[in-house]
């Protein structure tokens, strides 16, 4: 990837959408959020990377999903709880709820791993917009980082604040009232993720994604579950390509315009991908 290049030159370059693999590649043993899962997801290829952050008692950022500690640490704590030296200390379980040797990266390991390799897409990115902002230049990988926050002002004012230069992509759902609301600001406006509960969703007709295409807007969609009451994308998902075909799981989104599809498949999806 040529990180001189914008993100939307790079994309049309490729033939396929973008994959964008969440929380790195991990199953088994192996953990999500891990530097071994973010080495696994780049070994495989993704273009973009999800990480999620995280923040000690006393202030050091960590990459982990927040409110996920029940499932992945089972420790009786939350991270904001514990100072980073207990932090680093707690062992990661693996799927079947047993302890690894693995443990929770530091935000600036993981960025030490990708840098110059795939793009970052950093999740909860909002919680600390100023302090998060300070670890990206830290690291240096301000050209590589897509960051999201909530559309309310207070968040848009906080990215032209300390941020103006990151790539933005807003969460859209339902009805686009975002995109214009970011022209003529100070924000690099670099696309939409789009949530849609139905094929007939007005973000995923041809006629959106095509206005926000000749406005060299990029299109995210998700194929990952990551809970099955939360439809985000009117059934088109990783686990509907195994159940019904990959054409009706990945093929449709493909056909559709999306330019990144996020994914817990990676390997399948590239395959599938450049099969077609």
């Amino acid at each position: 990837m040529d990180y001189r290049r914008t993100i939307w030159e790079n994309r049309k370059l490729k033939k396929t959408p973008f994959l964008a693999a969440h929380r790195g590649i991990n199953g088994a043993n192996i953990p999500c959020n891990t530097l071994l899962s973010y080495k696994i997801a780049l070994e495989q290829g993704a273009d973009i990377v999800e990480i999620d952050v995280s923040k000690s008692r006393d202030g050091q950022f960590f990459v982990f999903h927040p409110g996920m500690e029940p499932a992945y640490l089972d420790c009786g704590k939350y991270l904001w709880e514990m100072s980073a030296e207990e932090i680093k200390t707690l062992p990661l379980l693996n799927c079947d709820n047993a302890p690894t040797h693995y443990r929770i990266p530091t935000l600036q390991e993981v960025f030490a791993l990708l840098k110059d390799k795939a793009y970052i897409n950093v999740d909860k990115y909002w919680t600390d917009v100023e302090g998060i902002t300070q670890e990206i230049r830290r690291a240096g990988v301000e050209k590589q980082v897509i960051v999201k926050t909530p559309t309310d002002e207070e968040h848009l004012i906080a990215i032209e604040k300390y941020a103006p230069d990151f790539m933005f992509m807003p969460l859209v759902r339902g009805e686009d009232r975002v995109t214009e609301l970011l022209k003529g600001r100070n924000i690099n406006h670099i696309g939409n993720e789009i949530l849609f509960e139905t094929e007939h969703s007005l973000l995923i007709q041809k006629s959106y994604i095509d206005g926000l295409h000749k406005r060299k807007l990029l299109v995210w969609v998700n194929s990952i579950v990551y809970n099955e009451k939360d439809v985000i994308s009117a059934g088109h998902t990783d686990d509907s390509a195994w159940e019904k075909g990959f054409d009706h799981g990945w093929g449709w989104l493909t056909e559709r315009g999306a330019d990144v599809i996020q994914t817990d498949w990676l390997m399948a999806l590239r395959k599938y991908l450049c099969d077609r």
